[in-house]
């Protein structure tokens, strides 16, 4: 878990696994410098892994640090999270048993994102009972999803030469893909993402507009041969495919995999 200021949404993050059952002795967090009295506060949580950078490193450079530290105590799944979620209870045993059950390499939680206006547990719960035999292949975002070791001793760590932050999901799996290896998300595990949290952070201690990006696009781009044809037909075969899930997911059940919250209603997505 990155984490770069925000003490707020760390401190959450961190009761929510482990009202999952996660030891804090399974949980690394790397600190980007922060300033906001998150150093001392990781300090004094016992069990807990944590990572000190003396500067603001970058996503990426993070996520290997922790994912580094969690493959050399030989864990044999690796959950790369941020701080700004909520994970709900079963959780963790909602991801292995779908990756077990369905083969994948990579898996995601069902995510609801935005404004936390909404009795979590309770519709948490619910949610996993309705959706939970539910999933989308080849499909889920970077705010957190489970790797199996063998994807990053094959292909590797994440790309660290985007930029702070930006890219390094989507890049990671789209190597994993091109390696064979099965992604998906689940509606057996759920979580709630309040979005960007710590990359607004960031660009807000840089003096940078919100607009802005931390990462290179042009550089993934080209690492990756996007033209503009290929992005173009890429996009209109995403919004097919996202269009297609939506309908099926929503059908019974009225919800998705992937949720945005606005104004007290569901945006499903």
């Amino acid at each position: 878990m990155p984490v770069f200021n925000q003490l707020r949404f760390t401190r959450q993050c961190l009761e929510s696994l482990t009202q999952d059952g996660i030891p804090l002795g399974d949980v690394v967090v790397v600190d980007n410098a922060s300033t906001d009295g998150t150093r001392e506060f990781l300090a004094e949580m016992n069990g807990l892994r944590v990572i000190s950078n003396e500067v603001n490193r970058g996503c990426s450079v993070a996520w290997n640090q922790g994912v580094e530290m969690a493959m050399a105590s030989g864990a044999d799944w690796i959950v790369v999270i941020n701080n700004d979620v909520i994970v709900a209870r079963g959780f963790m045993d909602g991801l292995l048993r779908f990756a077990g059950s369905s083969g994948s390499d990579i898996v995601h939680p069902a995510t609801g994102e935005g404004g936390m206006d909404y009795d979590f547990p309770v519709f948490a719960a619910e949610f996993v009972e309705k959706m939970g035999h539910l999933f989308r292949s080849d499909d889920g975002g970077g705010d957190c999803f489970m790797v199996r070791r063998i994807v990053f001793e094959k292909i590797g760590l994440f790309d660290t030469t985007f930029g702070l932050a930006g890219f390094e999901d989507v890049d990671f799996f789209r190597r994993a893909r091109r390696a064979g290896f099965r992604r998906a998300t689940t509606g057996k595990a759920y979580l709630h993402h309040f979005g960007s949290v710590t990359q607004k952070s960031v660009k807000a201690s840089l003096g940078m507009a919100k607009r802005t990006g931390l990462a290179s696009q042009a550089a993934y781009r080209k690492k990756h041969a996007l033209n503009w044809l290929r992005r173009r037909i890429e996009r209109y075969r995403e919004r097919v495919r996202i269009a297609a899930c939506v309908r099926n997911e929503s059908r019974d059940t009225g919800f998705t995999l992937r949720m945005r919250r606005s104004e007290g209603r569901w945006n499903l997505g």
